[in-house]
C-alpha cells in the first residue's frame, strides 16, 4: 500500500498549517481545537518550512514555563523535516518514523504539500492489509 491510497482513504483531507511567525499559545490552540498532534509550519500553506508538535510545546513549557507560549513558533519548530511523496510505501515510511522516533510526516509532491501521515494511519493501513491477507489465506484453505 502507498501513501496516497490512505490520504483518499483518510477522513480529513485538508492539512492544517501554522505560519512560522505565529506564537506558540496559537499553535497549541489550533492543535487542541482541532484535536491534532502536529502543525505544518508554512507561509503559504503549499511549502513546508517546518513542523511543531504536541511533544515540541510541552517540551519547551517544562523547560521554560508558560512565557514560552509569546514565542514564535519558528523559536521551536523542527526545521529539517522529513518528508514522503505519494508513492511511498507504508513500510518505508513506518521504517523512517520509528527509526526518527517522530509521529508525523507531510506528504509532498513536486514542492508542494499534498498531506499528512501519522504513524496511526500507517498502522492502520498495516492492520488493514494483514486482515486482509489473513482473510484471503483462510478463503483459500477452506477452498473458496
Amino acid at each position: 500500500m502507498t501513501v496516497a491510497e490512505i490520504l483518499r482513504r483518510k477522513q480529513i483531507k485538508n492539512v492544517e498549517t501554522v505560519s512560522p511567525s505565529a506564537c506558540i499559545a496559537d499553535a497549541a490552540a489550533t492543535l487542541s481545537k482541532m484535536r491534532i498532534g502536529a502543525l505544518i509550519c508554512s507561509e503559504d500553506g503549499k511549502s513546508v518550512s517546518g513542523m511543531i508538535s504536541e511533544r515540541d510545546i510541552i517540551r519547551v513549557l517544562g523547560a521554560d514555563g508558560p512565557g514560552c507560549l509569546d514565542r514564535k513558533i519558528s523559536a521551536i519548530m523542527t526545521s529539517k523535516v522529513q518528508t514522503c511523496a505519494p508513492d511511498a510505501t507504508v513500510e518505508s515510511v513506518l521504517g523512517r518514523m520509528s527509526e526518527g522516533r517522530f509521529r508525523h510526516m507531510p506528504v509532498v509532491s513536486d514542492g508542494t504539500l499534498v498531506g499528512l501521515v501519522s504513524i496511526g494511519d500507517l498502522v492502520q493501513a498495516r492492520i488493514d492489509d494483514l486482515e486482509h491477507e489473513t482473510t484471503a489465506l483462510a478463503d483459500m484453505i477452506k477452498g473458496y
